[in-house]
């Protein structure tokens, strides 16, 4: 209990969200599935502002508990292309389209958000670090058996599901401009992505909003009101103004990776 009570301490220290609590840090009650609100994140691996979004704006979404009223969809493919005969170039390179395959592999495996999110997070921790060679010590961190993502990748099953991923981004209206292109509710939320927890509140058509919304939404509107250009906050993960400090943002997202792994053990 004190180790999970210091961790909390140390997020709400550091986190770019400033509207968590650590009364009620994480806030889980029942919902019916239809009133959630529908979250499609199109992404590509090794994007900085992709690495940036998921290590430090979407993990909030679960660890504030707002994935209690959001439906949260991953798609890993970007703004790779297919060409005629069917092979897919991705933005960043080859590299870019493995990461991009391991991870569609792994929401195959584990099609449970919450069973595959902890593993994208921690991949792509590794990627925001610049470590893409220790990828692999996920399976392990997460007590995950790297089988099926492994079967998956090298049986060529996951070069099919990046090729419905192609259809599926490809096919968005109006289409994606850039990535991490961010739907709620089926509007874009253009770069206003980094606030996607204050979008999803006010997307919620439920009975009662969760605590965190609560908390969240008040601390956007004191923001707006008495800083007008917050939006300045950096999307990128290197380039940080100089009065900040990145290695905040590093110790914070390590945390949410042990996070995940307490909670795993419970």
């Amino acid at each position: 209990m004190e180790a999970r009570l210091l961790f909390i301490f140390i997020i709400c220290l550091f986190s770019v969200n400033t509207c968590s609590s650590s009364s009620d840090f994480v806030e889980i009650f029942p919902i019916k599935e239809a009133e959630k609100v529908q979250v499609t994140v199109y992404y590509e691996s090794l994007c900085p502002y992709c690495e940036n979004f998921i290590v430090n704006y979407l993990i909030d979404v679960f660890t504030e508990g707002i994935d209690a009223i959001a439906d949260v969809k991953l798609f890993p493919y970007g703004n790779a292309k297919v060409n005629a005969n069917g092979n897919i170039t991705c933005q960043h390179g080859e590299q870019e389209c493995v990461f991009n395959t391991i991870e569609a592999c792994a929401i195959n495996a584990w099609p449970d958000v919450h069973d595959h999110f902890p593993f994208v997070f921690c991949v792509e921790r590794y990627l925001y670090h610049d470590k893409a060679d220790q990828w692999e010590s996920c399976f392990e961190e997460l007590s995950l058996d790297p089988k099926p993502v492994k079967d998956c990748y090298n049986s060529g099953y996951g070069n099919q599901l990046e090729l419905q991923y192609a259809v599926d981004t490809n096919s968005l209206q109006p289409p994606k401009k850039y990535v991490p292109w961010v739907v709620v509710d089926g509007q874009p939320l253009y770069d206003d992505y980094i606030y996607i927890i204050n979008n999803i509140c006010r997307a919620y058509k439920g009975p009662s909003l969760p605590k965190a919304c609560l908390r969240c939404l008040a601390s956007f509107e004191n923001r707006m009101i008495s800083a007008p250009h917050d939006k300045l906050i950096p999307l990128h993960p290197v380039t940080y103004p100089e009065s900040a400090n990145p290695l905040f943002s590093k110790i914070r997202s390590s945390l949410m990776s042990w996070m995940f792994n307490e909670n795993k053990a419970v």
